[in-house]
């Protein structure tokens, strides 16, 4: 089948609608032509360009990790997941969960539009990141579950523990659907492309999950200590109300970098592989 050509077609007279546009060309000149399919999408006016929004996410995801780290080594004392100090491994979790989970997680998300490269090989990163951020969720919650076990805590009773097996779990599925609709492609064209936008969805709703998990689990974590001996207004606690609006702020950015087009989409056209994405017949 043709591809969609990545030009500006002159057969486009409507420059701002978003509707597929069907154009016909012969790669012969002899034969019938072929229909080619081209997508405008609306182009989003935030008023900002992808590279600067790209380097806040990048740099606010350092820094809030940075943060974490400070809080459970200046506050709580330190952080192992080894030993025989139950507080020490429980406070590997926040570092994992938003380090390796929701930070890694940004950085698959917009791997397609910040590396270049084939569009397999950016597939192979984002699909690698994923999986690696997947496998220290399961770190980061093991670090919990070992700290409620020797404290003698109960399990899954918050909505904060709730929400992050469903964001997990969620997570996992997204993943074992993309390797194997995206990667592998062992299901058909047709089937791919109903999945690509659910695909797209679940994802943004399952980082979103995971950035609003992390924030209730720093709320949870502080009202635990200020029903002990932690004052409402301690330093400690203001510290770790900035670290999770941060948290908020990082996922916020994270989104925003997400809808605007990376430069080389700011033209407005995305070409559209009609055998991969879209099965299209003209009468």
């Amino acid at each position: 089948m043709p591809r969609a050509l990545h030009s500006r077609s002159p057969a486009v007279s409507d420059p701002h609608s978003d509707l597929p546009t069907v154009v016909r060309r012969s790669s012969s000149g002899l034969g019938p032509s072929a229909p080619v399919l081209q997508v405008r999408r609306p182009m989003a006016s935030y008023g900002v360009s992808f590279a600067p929004v790209a380097t806040a996410v990048h740099v606010l995801g350092v820094l809030v990790l940075a943060l974490i780290l400070y809080w459970v080594i200046a506050f709580r004392g330190g952080v192992t997941l080894w030993g025989s100090a139950p507080a020490l491994i429980f406070n590997a979790h926040p570092v994992i969960m938003f380090g390796g989970f929701i930070f890694v997680s940004s950085e698959a998300i917009l791997v397609y539009k910040t590396l270049s490269g084939t569009k397999r090989s950016k597939k192979l990163v984002h699909m690698s990141l994923q999986a690696i951020a997947f496998l220290l969720a399961l770190v980061g919650i093991w670090a919990a579950l070992k700290f409620h076990l020797d404290s003698n805590i109960d399990n899954f009773y918050s909505l904060h523990s709730w929400l992050g097996i469903f964001t997990v779990v969620l997570f996992f599925i997204q993943w074992i659907a993309g390797f194997f609709s995206f990667w592998t492609q062992s299901v058909a064209g047709s089937t791919r492309a109903a999945v690509l936008p659910w695909h797209v969805f679940f994802g943004i709703g399952a980082y979103v999950l995971a950035v609003a998990t992390a924030v209730l689990g720093f709320l949870e974590k502080i009202t635990f200590l200020q029903s002990g001996s932690l004052g409402h207004y301690a330093s400690e606690a203001m510290f770790v109300n900035t670290v999770a609006l941060l948290v908020v702020v990082f996922g916020f950015v994270t989104v925003l970098a997400i809808l605007i087009p990376a430069p080389k989409e700011e033209d407005g056209y995305q070409a559209i592989e009609m055998g991969d994405l879209l099965h299209f017949s003209m009468a």
